[in-house]
């Protein structure tokens, strides 16, 4: 994930957090070898000499294919055209300092826009659906694992049948979506004291959606077990 980590920040020119646990950082794990990768980086929209050379400039900032990520160059791009400025405050398309009303919601505009480019190519989810749940299991990082534990937990001990859902990226994906759709009501099991998953899922989903969230929450400090999960949905299920 760290390779797709550095191709989204350079073809989206954005930050990109690569976000892990405490579980996971201190302690061993089976893995399969690290392959080496061979694909060449992803650079996204970056100008060279030719381009620069037919195009005789760029509007650093314009959205010219409606993505919301605007043209740019390397540093040291042996050109006259190639320099740029980068402004943090209010611009225009070409990078020139504005306070126009106008300036500033075209480019709150444009960014909106990447956004939504960023949300159609970032890691999906993983999914497994049983198509005769009412009930779904979301999850992010290694709760994966209590998740899936705790759905053979409520299939054997309880007959309740669920389906499951892992996030592996932020902006949500239409798999989420899809995901709430298909159930009655969706537990997402975070380690995280204040449910921090599900304030943004609320955030952003529809209020229907969002009104088929249920929390399981664990912070102890230990790794989150099966066992806590099955209880905690056993609780609310009313079962």
């Amino acid at each position: 994930m760290m390779e797709d980590a550095f191709n989204l920040a350079e073809e989206f020119q954005t930050p990109v957090f690569v976000m892990t646990d405490l579980d996971l950082g201190m302690n061993s794990w089976m893995a399969d070898p690290f392959p080496y990768p061979e694909r060449p980086f992803k650079r996204g929209k970056v100008l060279g000499v030719e381009d620069l050379e037919r195009l005789g400039g760029f509007a650093r900032y314009r959205d010219a294919d409606g993505t919301g990520v605007g043209y740019r160059t390397l540093p040291g791009t042996p050109h006259p055209a190639a320099a740029y400025f980068t402004r943090g405050s209010g611009h225009n398309e070409l990078a020139q300092y504005s306070e126009r009303p106008a300036d500033y919601i075209r480019n709150m505009d444009r960014l909106a826009r990447k956004f939504e480019s960023i949300r159609r190519v970032v890691p999906r989810p993983e999914v497994d659906i049983d198509p005769a749940a009412s009930v779904g299991l979301a999850c992010y990082g290694t709760s994966k694992y209590a998740a899936e534990e705790s759905r053979h937990q409520l299939g054997v001990e309880y007959g309740l049948r669920t389906s499951y859902l892992r996030l592996r990226a932020y902006p949500f994906t239409e798999e989420l979506t899809d995901f709430l759709e298909r159930h009655a009501r969706v537990y997402l099991i975070e380690q995280n004291r204040d449910a921090q998953m599900l304030a943004l899922m609320r955030m952003e989903l529809a209020p229907e959606l969002a009104a088929k969230l249920r929390s399981v929450r664990y912070y102890g400090g230990l790794p989150i077990d099966a066992r806590t999960v099955t209880d905690e949905i056993v609780l609310q299920e009313g079962l």
